[in-house]
Protein backbone atom coordinates (compact mmCIF):
# COMPACT_ATOMS: atom_id res chain seq x y z
CA UNK A 1 0.00 0.00 0.00
CA UNK A 2 1.43 3.36 -0.97
CA UNK A 3 2.14 5.74 1.90
CA UNK A 4 -0.10 8.49 0.52
CA UNK A 5 -2.99 6.04 0.01
CA UNK A 6 -2.59 4.78 3.57
CA UNK A 7 -2.39 8.31 4.96
CA UNK A 8 -5.51 9.38 3.07
CA UNK A 9 -7.35 6.28 4.22
CA UNK A 10 -6.48 7.00 7.84
CA UNK A 11 -7.64 10.61 7.51
CA UNK A 12 -10.94 9.51 6.03
CA UNK A 13 -11.41 6.83 8.66
CA UNK A 14 -11.28 9.40 11.43
CA UNK A 15 -13.49 11.93 9.67
CA UNK A 16 -17.19 11.96 10.01
CA UNK A 17 -19.20 10.37 10.79
CA UNK A 18 -37.80 10.37 6.93
CA UNK A 19 -37.30 12.06 10.36
CA UNK A 20 -39.61 10.03 12.57
CA UNK A 21 -40.59 11.34 16.03
CA UNK A 22 -40.01 8.68 18.67
CA UNK A 23 -42.47 8.04 21.44
CA UNK A 24 -41.49 8.07 25.09
CA UNK A 25 -40.84 4.62 26.54
CA UNK A 26 -38.93 3.09 29.43
CA UNK A 27 -35.68 2.74 27.46
CA UNK A 28 -35.73 6.42 26.49
CA UNK A 29 -36.42 7.53 30.03
CA UNK A 30 -33.56 5.38 31.27
CA UNK A 31 -31.30 6.96 28.67
CA UNK A 32 -32.22 10.45 29.86
CA UNK A 33 -31.65 9.40 33.45
CA UNK A 34 -28.31 7.82 32.58
CA UNK A 35 -27.14 10.97 30.81
CA UNK A 36 -28.06 13.14 33.79
CA UNK A 37 -26.25 10.74 36.10
CA UNK A 38 -23.18 10.81 33.85
CA UNK A 39 -23.23 14.60 33.90
CA UNK A 40 -23.17 14.62 37.69
CA UNK A 41 -20.18 12.23 37.64
CA UNK A 42 -18.07 14.27 35.24
CA UNK A 43 -19.14 17.78 36.25
CA UNK A 44 -15.83 18.47 38.09
CA UNK A 45 -13.86 17.50 34.95
CA UNK A 46 -16.10 19.66 32.78
CA UNK A 47 -15.38 22.69 34.94
CA UNK A 48 -11.60 22.18 35.19
CA UNK A 49 -9.61 20.64 32.34
CA UNK A 50 -6.98 21.20 29.64
CA UNK A 51 -9.53 22.61 27.18
CA UNK A 52 -10.26 25.89 28.99
CA UNK A 53 -13.90 25.18 28.14
CA UNK A 54 -16.51 22.82 29.63
CA UNK A 55 -15.46 19.70 27.76
CA UNK A 56 -14.64 16.13 28.79
CA UNK A 57 -13.16 13.41 26.55
CA UNK A 58 -12.74 9.68 27.12
CA UNK A 59 -11.69 7.10 24.52
CA UNK A 60 -11.49 3.33 24.43
CA UNK A 61 -9.92 0.62 22.31
CA UNK A 62 -10.69 -3.04 22.94
CA UNK A 63 -10.31 -6.00 20.63
CA UNK A 64 -11.29 -4.87 17.16
CA UNK A 65 -13.35 -1.89 18.25
CA UNK A 66 -12.51 1.71 19.14
CA UNK A 67 -14.43 4.82 20.06
CA UNK A 68 -14.61 8.05 21.97
CA UNK A 69 -17.18 9.94 24.04
CA UNK A 70 -17.13 13.73 24.22
CA UNK A 71 -19.31 15.61 26.71
CA UNK A 72 -19.62 19.37 26.62
CA UNK A 73 -21.75 22.23 27.90
CA UNK A 74 -22.85 24.59 25.14
CA UNK A 75 -24.00 28.11 26.00
CA UNK A 76 -27.27 27.86 24.11
CA UNK A 77 -30.83 27.03 25.22
CA UNK A 78 -31.89 23.41 24.75
CA UNK A 79 -34.66 24.29 22.29
CA UNK A 80 -32.28 26.19 20.01
CA UNK A 81 -29.78 23.31 19.99
CA UNK A 82 -32.61 20.82 19.44
CA UNK A 83 -33.95 22.71 16.42
CA UNK A 84 -30.50 23.08 14.89
CA UNK A 85 -29.36 19.47 15.25
CA UNK A 86 -32.56 17.68 14.20
CA UNK A 87 -32.20 18.93 10.59
CA UNK A 88 -29.97 16.86 8.26
CA UNK A 89 -29.12 19.89 6.11
CA UNK A 90 -27.53 21.60 9.10
CA UNK A 91 -25.20 18.65 9.62
CA UNK A 92 -23.69 19.26 6.20
CA UNK A 93 -22.95 22.86 7.22
CA UNK A 94 -21.44 21.53 10.45
CA UNK A 95 -19.36 18.85 8.74
CA UNK A 96 -17.87 21.26 6.20
CA UNK A 97 -16.05 23.09 9.00
CA UNK A 98 -13.85 20.04 9.66
CA UNK A 99 -10.48 20.52 8.03
CA UNK A 100 -10.64 17.18 6.18
CA UNK A 101 -14.23 17.46 4.94
CA UNK A 102 -14.47 18.85 1.42
CA UNK A 103 -18.24 18.76 0.84
CA UNK A 104 -21.43 17.20 2.15
CA UNK A 105 -24.82 16.58 0.56
CA UNK A 106 -28.12 15.40 1.98
CA UNK A 107 -31.07 13.73 0.29
CA UNK A 108 -34.25 11.88 1.26
CA UNK A 109 -34.30 8.36 -0.16
CA UNK A 110 -36.60 5.46 0.79
CA UNK A 111 -38.06 7.49 3.65
CA UNK A 112 -34.65 8.00 5.22
CA UNK A 113 -32.22 10.89 5.15
CA UNK A 114 -28.80 10.12 3.67
CA UNK A 115 -25.64 12.20 3.98
CA UNK A 116 -22.78 11.85 1.52
CA UNK A 117 -19.52 13.15 2.92
CA UNK A 118 -16.55 13.93 0.71
CA UNK A 119 -13.43 13.63 2.81
CA UNK A 120 -9.74 13.97 2.06
CA UNK A 121 -6.55 15.72 3.04
CA UNK A 122 -6.13 18.89 5.08
CA UNK A 123 -5.39 20.98 1.99
CA UNK A 124 -7.97 22.10 -0.57
CA UNK A 125 -9.36 19.32 -2.75
CA UNK A 126 -12.29 19.38 -5.17
CA UNK A 127 -14.88 16.75 -4.15
CA UNK A 128 -14.16 14.56 -7.17
CA UNK A 129 -10.67 14.00 -5.79
CA UNK A 130 -11.93 13.21 -2.28
CA UNK A 131 -13.42 9.96 -0.98
CA UNK A 132 -17.18 9.68 -0.72
CA UNK A 133 -18.63 8.14 2.42
CA UNK A 134 -22.31 7.34 2.87
CA UNK A 135 -24.17 7.79 6.16
CA UNK A 136 -27.79 7.19 7.12
CA UNK A 137 -29.18 9.92 9.38
CA UNK A 138 -31.78 8.94 11.95
CA UNK A 139 -33.57 10.68 14.77
CA UNK A 140 -33.61 8.01 17.46
CA UNK A 141 -35.63 9.84 20.11
CA UNK A 142 -37.38 13.20 20.39
CA UNK A 143 -38.68 14.25 23.80
CA UNK A 144 -39.45 17.62 25.43
CA UNK A 145 -36.15 17.40 27.36
CA UNK A 146 -34.11 14.99 25.22
CA UNK A 147 -32.96 14.52 21.62
CA UNK A 148 -30.95 11.57 20.30
CA UNK A 149 -29.56 11.26 16.76
CA UNK A 150 -27.57 8.64 14.88
CA UNK A 151 -25.35 8.69 11.81
CA UNK A 152 -24.53 5.17 10.65
CA UNK A 153 -22.25 3.84 7.92
CA UNK A 154 -22.02 0.07 7.39
CA UNK A 155 -18.59 0.26 5.76
CA UNK A 156 -15.59 2.57 5.82
CA UNK A 157 -12.02 2.77 4.51
CA UNK A 158 -9.32 0.21 5.40
CA UNK A 159 -11.87 -2.60 5.86
CA UNK A 160 -13.53 -0.84 8.79
CA UNK A 161 -17.22 -1.32 9.57
CA UNK A 162 -20.12 -0.32 11.79
CA UNK A 163 -19.29 3.38 11.97
CA UNK A 164 -21.75 4.93 14.41
CA UNK A 165 -22.02 8.54 15.49
CA UNK A 166 -24.44 9.18 18.35
CA UNK A 167 -25.53 12.64 19.47
CA UNK A 168 -27.74 13.34 22.44
CA UNK A 169 -28.66 16.50 24.33
CA UNK A 170 -30.48 17.45 27.52
CA UNK A 171 -31.17 20.91 29.00
CA UNK A 172 -29.02 22.30 31.80
CA UNK A 173 -31.01 25.15 33.23
CA UNK A 174 -32.33 27.96 31.09
CA UNK A 175 -29.51 28.82 28.68
CA UNK A 176 -27.21 25.79 28.69
CA UNK A 177 -27.33 22.37 27.08
CA UNK A 178 -25.35 19.20 27.72
CA UNK A 179 -24.11 17.69 24.46
CA UNK A 180 -22.87 14.10 24.28
CA UNK A 181 -21.08 13.18 21.05
CA UNK A 182 -20.02 9.55 20.63
CA UNK A 183 -18.19 7.78 17.79
CA UNK A 184 -17.47 4.04 17.51
CA UNK A 185 -16.29 1.73 14.73
CA UNK A 186 -15.01 -1.78 14.18
CA UNK A 187 -12.13 -3.17 12.13
CA UNK A 188 -10.44 -6.44 11.25
CA UNK A 189 -6.84 -7.72 11.28
CA UNK A 190 -5.90 -5.97 8.02
CA UNK A 191 -7.35 -2.68 9.21
CA UNK A 192 -5.45 -2.97 12.48
CA UNK A 193 -2.17 -3.62 10.65
CA UNK A 194 -2.71 -0.59 8.39
CA UNK A 195 -3.55 1.71 11.29
CA UNK A 196 -0.69 0.47 13.46
CA UNK A 197 1.70 1.01 10.54
CA UNK A 198 0.48 4.59 10.08
CA UNK A 199 0.76 5.48 13.76
CA UNK A 200 4.22 3.93 13.97
CA UNK A 201 5.51 6.07 11.09
CA UNK A 202 3.72 9.12 9.63
CA UNK A 203 1.38 9.58 12.58
CA UNK A 204 3.77 8.74 15.41
CA UNK A 205 4.00 12.35 16.67
CA UNK A 206 0.23 12.96 16.73
CA UNK A 207 -1.52 12.86 20.10
CA UNK A 208 -4.98 13.19 21.57
CA UNK A 209 -6.26 14.83 24.74
CA UNK A 210 -6.38 12.06 27.34
CA UNK A 211 -3.35 11.97 29.62
CA UNK A 212 -1.68 8.55 29.51
CA UNK A 213 1.09 9.37 32.01
CA UNK A 214 4.08 11.71 32.28
CA UNK A 215 7.25 12.13 30.26
CA UNK A 216 10.81 12.16 31.59
CA UNK A 217 10.38 15.81 32.62
CA UNK A 218 7.17 15.18 34.54
CA UNK A 219 4.99 16.83 31.91
CA UNK A 220 1.70 15.25 30.77
CA UNK A 221 2.09 12.55 28.10
CA UNK A 222 -0.98 12.41 25.89
CA UNK A 223 -2.44 9.29 24.36
CA UNK A 224 -1.47 8.55 20.77
CA UNK A 225 -2.37 5.92 18.18
CA UNK A 226 -5.98 5.10 17.34
CA UNK A 227 -7.32 6.55 20.59
CA UNK A 228 -5.50 9.83 19.99
CA UNK A 229 -6.84 9.99 16.43
CA UNK A 230 -10.48 9.48 17.35
CA UNK A 231 -10.14 12.04 20.14
CA UNK A 232 -8.76 14.67 17.76
CA UNK A 233 -11.43 13.95 15.20
CA UNK A 234 -14.43 14.09 17.51
CA UNK A 235 -13.18 17.21 19.29
CA UNK A 236 -12.98 18.85 15.85
CA UNK A 237 -16.62 17.92 15.25
CA UNK A 238 -17.63 19.14 18.69
CA UNK A 239 -16.02 22.50 17.88
CA UNK A 240 -17.91 22.47 14.56
CA UNK A 241 -21.23 22.06 16.38
CA UNK A 242 -20.40 24.88 18.79
CA UNK A 243 -19.27 27.13 15.92
CA UNK A 244 -22.45 26.44 13.98
CA UNK A 245 -24.64 27.25 16.99
CA UNK A 246 -22.67 30.42 17.75
CA UNK A 247 -23.12 31.66 14.17
CA UNK A 248 -26.92 31.52 14.24
CA UNK A 249 -27.22 34.86 16.04
CA UNK A 250 -25.84 36.65 12.96
CA UNK A 251 -27.68 37.48 9.72
CA UNK A 252 -27.79 34.50 7.36
CA UNK A 253 -25.40 36.10 4.85
CA UNK A 254 -22.74 36.42 7.57
CA UNK A 255 -23.09 33.03 9.21
CA UNK A 256 -20.64 31.06 7.09
CA UNK A 257 -17.76 33.48 7.64
CA UNK A 258 -18.55 33.68 11.36
CA UNK A 259 -18.61 29.93 11.81
CA UNK A 260 -15.40 29.11 9.89
CA UNK A 261 -13.52 31.80 11.80
CA UNK A 262 -14.96 30.56 15.09
CA UNK A 263 -14.05 26.93 14.32
CA UNK A 264 -10.47 27.82 13.57
CA UNK A 265 -10.11 29.88 16.74
CA UNK A 266 -11.61 27.13 18.91
CA UNK A 267 -9.41 24.36 17.49
CA UNK A 268 -6.28 26.49 17.41
CA UNK A 269 -6.39 26.76 21.19
CA UNK A 270 -4.96 23.24 21.08
CA UNK A 271 -2.03 23.56 18.70
CA UNK A 272 -0.33 20.41 19.97
CA UNK A 273 -3.29 18.29 18.91
CA UNK A 274 -5.22 20.18 16.24
CA UNK A 275 -3.12 22.79 14.44
CA UNK A 276 -2.64 21.97 10.74
CA UNK A 277 -2.90 25.17 8.68
CA UNK A 278 -2.63 28.90 9.16
CA UNK A 279 -5.98 30.61 9.50
CA UNK A 280 -6.10 32.45 6.18
CA UNK A 281 -5.29 29.28 4.26
CA UNK A 282 -8.00 27.37 6.10
CA UNK A 283 -10.56 30.14 5.46
CA UNK A 284 -9.72 30.34 1.76
CA UNK A 285 -10.00 26.56 1.42
CA UNK A 286 -13.40 26.53 3.07
CA UNK A 287 -14.73 29.33 0.89
CA UNK A 288 -13.86 27.31 -2.19
CA UNK A 289 -15.24 24.12 -0.67
CA UNK A 290 -18.53 25.82 0.19
CA UNK A 291 -19.04 26.70 -3.49
CA UNK A 292 -18.38 23.07 -4.40
CA UNK A 293 -20.83 21.88 -1.75
CA UNK A 294 -23.61 24.17 -2.99
CA UNK A 295 -23.16 22.86 -6.55
CA UNK A 296 -23.18 19.25 -5.39
CA UNK A 297 -26.29 19.80 -3.30
CA UNK A 298 -28.10 21.34 -6.26
CA UNK A 299 -27.29 18.23 -8.33
CA UNK A 300 -28.27 15.90 -5.49
CA UNK A 301 -31.67 17.59 -5.20
CA UNK A 302 -32.56 17.09 -8.88
CA UNK A 303 -33.46 13.35 -8.69
CA UNK A 304 -35.68 14.02 -5.65
CA UNK A 305 -37.52 16.78 -7.50
CA UNK A 306 -37.96 14.50 -10.52
CA UNK A 307 -39.43 11.74 -8.33
CA UNK A 308 -42.01 14.11 -6.84
CA UNK A 309 -43.07 15.21 -10.31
Amino acid sequence: MKIRTLQTGILILFCFFPLRPAHADDSTLLTVSALRTRYQEIEPMLLKNVFNMPLYVESHEEGYNAGVDVYGIVEHPFRAVYQALEMPANWCDIALLHINDKACTYVMNDRSWHLNLYSGRKYYQPPEEAHKLHYVFRVKSQQPDYLALQLIAAEGPLSTKDHKIHVEIIPLGRDKTLLHLSYTFGYGPLGRIAMKSYFATIGRSKVGFSIAGTDEHGNPAYVGGIKGAVERNVVRYYCAIVSYLDSLKFPSDQQFEKRVSRWYDLTDRHKRQLHELEKEQYLNNKRRELKNQLLLQKKAALPAVAQRQ
